[in-house]
């Protein structure tokens, strides 16, 4: 993996499943099918991204019982307060010990028609509070037919870090479109080009430094199946994983990926 070892990040978006009662159950199931793995040793960090309503409670379940994930948030505004209804700000996720929040989302840029420079700006909202921001990019299956598979993740990233910190600490995570959800994964040769093109990206904007610490995932149909073989790739240094992510058998599987990758 180069000169650093960058901890891999096994982050389980939840979207809009799941109400606060399912969640702590949901979060109880997994940890205790990760330690009775004997998996709990930090050599994998583990986040979950549950809706706005569960925050709090699996917020107290993790400080209670002393739980090892990470938490974070699916989506934050661009406002720090004001008459903005519905909207959350960072600073409310930070007081709940929020420390990643998911932006740019392929389902947050088709549904809620957020640009590049709605999504630069909740990266920049992210780091204003200390969130770290986990910056989704991807291409649909037009966009792979027209430009190829790296070209416009490349544009996306490009414009989301325009005025990140060289020492800003972030996430990137590819997320083909016409993957996710479709069980048609991206193959792990295609994951590691884009990986490495984005790794790139961030080494043009942010330095070399930046470039080698700076985690890329990769998202889209992740399994237990196939989760090994995205892990062998040298760029890909994680799994963002959507619908698997709340059945805590697979979820566990997938975060267990050093039992079958071979490292």
């Amino acid at each position: 993996m180069g000169m650093t070892k960058r901890t891999p990040l096994i982050a389980g978006n939840w979207k809009m499943n799941l109400d606060h009662l399912q969640a702590v159950a949901l979060v109880q199931k997994l940890h205790w099918a990760l330690k009775d793995a004997k998996h709990e040793d930090g050599s994998v960090e583990v986040a979950v991204f549950p809706p706005f309503t569960d925050l709090r409670s699996v917020q107290t379940l993790l400080d209670a019982d002393k739980i090892p994930f990470t938490l974070g948030a699916q989506d934050l505004s661009t406002h720090d307060e004001g008459a903005y209804t519905g909207e959350i700000s960072g600073a409310f996720l930070k007081k709940l010990a929020v420390s990643q929040v998911i932006i740019g989302h392929s389902e947050r840029r088709e549904y809620h028609a957020e640009g590049d420079d709605v999504v630069a700006a909740k990266v920049q909202a992210a780091l204003k509070h200390g969130l770290v921001p986990v910056i989704c990019v991807g291409e649909t299956s037009e966009d792979l037919e027209k430009h190829g598979a790296s070209a416009v993740p490349v544009a996306q990233l490009e414009k989301a870090l325009a005025d990140v910190p060289a020492d800003a600490d972030i996430v990137v995570a590819y997320e083909p479109v016409w993957a996710i959800g479709s069980g048609q994964a991206a193959t792990p040769e295609q994951a590691q080009e884009v990986c490495a093109k984005l790794r790139e990206v961030i080494g043009a904007k942010l330095g070399a430094e930046a470039s080698e610490r700076t985690r890329v995932l990769y998202g889209g149909s992740v399994k237990s199946a196939n989760i090994a073989s995205y892990m062998r790739e040298p760029d890909v240094d994680g799994a963002l994983v959507g619908g698997a992510s709340i059945k805590v058998d697979e979820f566990a599987a997938i975060i267990r990926f050093e039992k079958h990758v071979g490292v």
